[in-house]
């Protein structure tokens, strides 16, 4: 395999990884549909994907210190750090709550620490998540063309249904949750599975559409250079 072609390959592997990241996130997030015994072994394989995630971009840390920062590539690598750092608390506390997937780890920090941290670390590993989507997707769908008026639609459709949605994450109590002032999650267990993921998923476009739009402004005032 020619050097173009293994470069093509490992975007495809990188592409193929972060689907499955999101994926798993947002079964994560849908713990009243997977239980508590699933919810770890997918928290478990969310743990060996980011590893891989993070194996596939490695050089993203060997230029870390090299090259000049502007605003774009200072505001990626604070939303990429605080992420790692989001997920791995969230990884850690969870496994000393673990009672199926890793019970040896269970009480290694105090219950009601985990329990809080956990909770507040994975809504922030969403929110980042999606943000580090959204400042990514531009690149990604930069040979996606549409028309003046197309444009125009799908712009005012995409703000209106982030409205819709930002009205939903605080009806949910979602800020109460990211604040530290939840200590114990409350589930609606009745409600329907397909809505649960559908709401988890219209939550995580609203960050990818402030992380786009971030972009786009940064792009517009010139704040977007060589690395």
């Amino acid at each position: 395999m020619n050097e173009p072609e293994d470069g093509q390959m490992k975007n495809k592997i990188k592409k193929a990884v972060a689907i499955m990241m999101t994926v798993l996130l947002l079964c994560l997030m849908a713990y009243q549909v997977t239980g508590e015994a699933l919810h770890e072994w997918i928290g478990i394989g969310m743990t060996a994907i980011l590893i891989i995630h993070h194996a596939l971009n490695i050089k993203w840390y060997a230029v870390l210190f090299k090259g000049k920062y502007h605003a774009y590539r200072i505001s990626t690598t604070i939303i990429n750090t605080l992420l790692l750092a989001s997920i791995a608390l969230t990884a850690l506390c969870g496994m000393s709550m673990s009672n199926h997937a890793v019970p040896l780890l269970y009480g290694m920090a105090d219950m009601v620490f985990a329990r809080t941290m956990h909770l507040a670390m994975s809504y922030w590993s969403f929110i980042l998540m999606g943000l580090h989507l959204g400042l990514h997707l531009p690149a990604m769908t930069a040979t996606i063309k549409p028309g003046r008026k197309m444009k125009i639609a799908l712009t005012g459709s995409l703000t209106i249904l982030a409205g819709i949605v930002l009205w939903q994450f605080i009806r949910n109590g979602i800020p109460n949750d990211i604040s530290f002032r939840t200590h114990f999650a409350f589930f609606d267990y009745e409600k329907n599975a397909a809505l649960v993921f559908l709401e988890n998923l219209a939550e995580l476009f609203f960050f990818i559409f402030i992380g786009a739009n971030a972009f786009r402004l940064l792009q517009n005032r010139r704040f977007i250079g060589d690395s």
